[in-house]
């Protein structure tokens, strides 16, 4: 029987630049294979082939998706036998504390010709600048995205009861805790459950959340305080001594988009666009902060202003898309020169030292 598989990004291209959330994820891992190479080197497919041979062994495993490439992963993760890899090449340069106790590096570069990339040095300089350009103008283009969104919030903010969204927050504190307390320290892991890809917006919120028997989906409005919301109960899990997940928003990182507390069985989300969803099954809830703490009538008094607002976001959402996707097909170009100079045996050998290394930690559990 194959192991369960969890999706997730631990990196993403928001408001922000690129942001990452790596150090949370790799935390408590006893060995880790930092992946080195230039684009093309085969990193996301050895790690694919890595994850797939332990999930079809029965182990649960971890993919930490890639953002600027919707086929391809950054890491795999196998929880039980706290191991990893990961892409150790920018944007996310991961920095060993223990190298050879826990972190090693596999350089992948040694299974290329540099005879055969140094004759085409010019167009791989350029092509590389050119990558680095998309990336700044996608960034920059969110940046502007994100002060129109902040117009977008100013309107319910000043329309909304912060005393009732505080009540709701506490009445859900209520439901979901009670007066449990943990005597242990809480286990919490920072990821994105979504991000920004060349393809548009992508989630993994059912992978996430379809083995918990309850779901809240927060119905509301920009600025309606969901983020705020989520904050609190997450801090709440913590106090607890309850392990939590805690799921920032792949646009803006500052923001929260989800909580999972597996140990209590529920996973509470902003259910708004883009990760828009509505319940399917038994334990699924609808949040609606809207309704509960915004004056009433507030999208009709201010449609025009807010159609405006949605527009012009949206048409920048788009336009930073078509960078990420310009960022895309340039890489793409860029592998095939890294691709020509490849010897694939060699990172065959290296895959099955990583592999054989894994097998003997998993004799060891």
């Amino acid at each position: 029987m194959s192991g369960k598989v969890r999706h997730y990004y631990a990196g993403g291209n928001t408001a922000r630049g690129f942001y990452s959330l790596y150090a949370s994820n790799l935390q408590g891992l006893d060995r880790l294979f930092i992946l080195k190479g230039g684009p093309g080197t085969g990193k996301s497919s050895l790690m694919k082939a890595v994850g797939s041979h332990w999930s079809k062994e029965g182990w649960d495993i971890e993919y930490l998706h890639c953002s600027s490439d919707n086929e391809s992963i950054d890491g795999v993760i196998i929880p039980a036998l706290k191991a990893g890899i990961v892409d150790g090449t920018a944007p996310h340069v991961i920095e060993p504390e223990l190298p050879g106790v826990v972190e090693e590096y596999i350089n992948l570069g040694t299974a290329w010709d540099s005879r055969i990339l140094r004759t085409h040095r010019d167009e791989i300089a350029v092509l590389t600048s050119d990558i680095s350009s998309a990336f700044k103008s996608a960034y920059n283009t969110y940046a502007q995205a994100l002060k129109i969104h902040d117009d977008w919030e100013k309107i319910y903010i000043e329309n909304m009861s912060f005393e009732s969204c505080d009540a709701l927050t506490a009445e859900l504190m209520e439901k979901l805790y009670s007066h449990i307390y943990l005597n242990k320290q809480a286990q919490v892991k920072h990821r994105f459950l979504g991000a920004a890809t060349p393809e548009g917006p992508r989630d993994f919120i059912g992978n996430l959340t379809e083995e918990l028997p309850k779901r809240y989906f927060i119905k509301g409005r920009p600025g309606t305080g969901k983020s705020t919301m989520l904050k609190k109960l997450a801090g709440a899990a913590e106090d607890r001594g309850l392990d939590v997940e805690i799921y920032h928003c792949g646009f803006d990182p500052n923001s929260l988009d989800m909580v999972i507390v597996r140990e209590l069985g529920f996973a509470i989300f902003d259910s708004t666009a883009p990760h828009e969803y509505f319940p399917e099954r038994a334990g699924d809830e609808i949040v609606d902060v809207y309704e509960k703490a915004v004056e009433a009538g507030t999208d009709e008094k201010y449609a025009k202003e807010i159609e405006v607002i949605s527009r012009n976001y949206r048409d920048k959402m788009n336009e930073a898309t078509s960078y990420l996707a310009k960022a895309k097909a340039l890489h793409d170009d860029l592998e095939g020169y890294y691709i020509s100079a490849m010897d694939f045996n060699v990172v065959e050998e290296l895959k099955s030292e990583i592999q054989a290394e894994l097998a003997r930690l998993s004799t060891q559990e």
